[in-house]
């Protein structure tokens, strides 16, 4: 729809980021939709393969790059950024004790899908009280969108080599979301990268996906391994997951930048069910009705029961052994789930017990 344009658009440019910050958003700029260099990396990332099963990720065509075919009439792109790292035990210290289970931060709280995709919402809202009717559409990684080349061309940071969006002064423990529009607002300018030759995330990362600087390997990836594939963790790397059961926070714990962050004041980013202490143990116990229960409003529900017995399996596997542990596994031997039972008898062979 058309808006007045009888506006001063570097005033309106000006409160949109006051408005984002007032609604909890740590950081807000505005790009323009030219994302032809990130539309030529992201060819040779798919041409490449290292898209793993992710089709989605060449499904729409261009869309993803040329945010007008996606959003008719889109003129700029308000992008923000809303910090999530919870006050919690230090990380390292989890990942040390093979009891218990490593949930990436990001997923502790609630999914912070409707969280951010309600303040645009309400952004939207405050900017069509001065502008009246006007187009737009929020999106929070629902749509095919470029959000960190987005983000980056509005100034919220650059993309370091682990391809994560780095800010000088957070780090990068943060969400991205977008607020496509028709508005001709003025636009702001890149930041200077300043990975130079550190290469701590790359030297860190377990499964080695990291294979190039900015160049990641999804199907080397251990997030990718735990979240978006369905079947079978190839074998080779299932030694290499440890207790990592959604996610990895490796590369991101390891970066320099990230001594500047801090924790998030939103309550719906705290820890829920424990998850930041739960054991393996507890969470294979979980039944399905049991994991409804407790991943309601998580991002963590969308991997489903099988897939997260699927990961905890992995990661019993890759315990010290222990009898606790060999009976919990053959109690899941009988799963309805052939991928479950699969990773079950891997887990049991780990355990230096045979299969019976």
């Amino acid at each position: 729809m058309e808006p007045q344009r009888d506006i001063d658009f570097n005033h309106l440019a000006a409160q949109v980021k006051r408005w984002g910050r007032k609604l909890g958003f740590q950081k807000v700029g505005i790009a323009d939709t030219d994302l032809g260099e990130a539309e030529r990396h992201l060819e040779a990332w798919l041409a490449r393969g290292y898209h793993g099963d992710m089709a989605y990720m060449h499904r729409h065509g261009r869309k993803r790059t040329r945010p007008a075919e996606l959003v008719p009439d889109t003129l700029r792109i308000v992008s923000v950024r809303m910090d999530y790292r919870p006050e919690e035990p230090d990380p390292a210290a989890i990942l040390a004790d093979p009891a218990r289970a490593f949930v990436s931060r990001y997923a502790l709280g609630r999914d912070y899908h409707k969280v951010m995709r309600n303040r645009l919402q309400r952004l939207a809202g405050r900017i069509e009280q001065v502008t009246g009717p006007f187009g737009y559409r929020a999106f929070v990684d629902s749509a095919p969108v470029m959000e960190k080349a987005i983000a980056e061309k509005a100034g919220l940071g650059w993309i370091g080599k682990h391809s994560n969006l780095l800010d000088r002064e957070a780090g990068s423990w943060f969400f991205l979301g977008e607020l496509y529009t028709d508005l001709p607002l003025p636009v702001d300018a890149p930041v200077e990268a300043h990975c130079g030759s550190c290469t701590a995330c790359i030297d860190c990362c377990p499964t080695r996906a990291i294979v190039a600087p900015y160049q990641v390997d999804a199907r080397r990836c251990i997030s990718y391994l735990t979240i978006e594939l369905h079947g079978a963790i190839p074998l080779e790397l299932r030694p290499l997951i440890g207790n990592r059961i959604y996610g990895c926070d490796d590369c991101q714990q390891v970066c320099p930048w990230n001594r500047f962050s801090q924790p998030t004041t939103e309550d719906d980013f705290t820890p829920r069910h424990g998850l930041d202490v739960a054991t393996l143990l507890t969470l294979f116990d979980w039944s399905e009705q049991d994991f409804l229960t407790r991943t309601e409003g998580s991002a963590i529900r969308r991997i489903g029961h099988a897939r997260w017995l699927r990961n905890i399996a992995v990661a019993l596997g890759n315990a010290p052994r222990d009898t606790r542990i060999a009976n919990a596994l053959r109690r899941r031997r009988s799963h309805p789930d052939a991928v479950v039972r699969e990773h079950v008898e891997w887990a049991l062979q780990h355990q230096m017990y045979e299969p019976r």
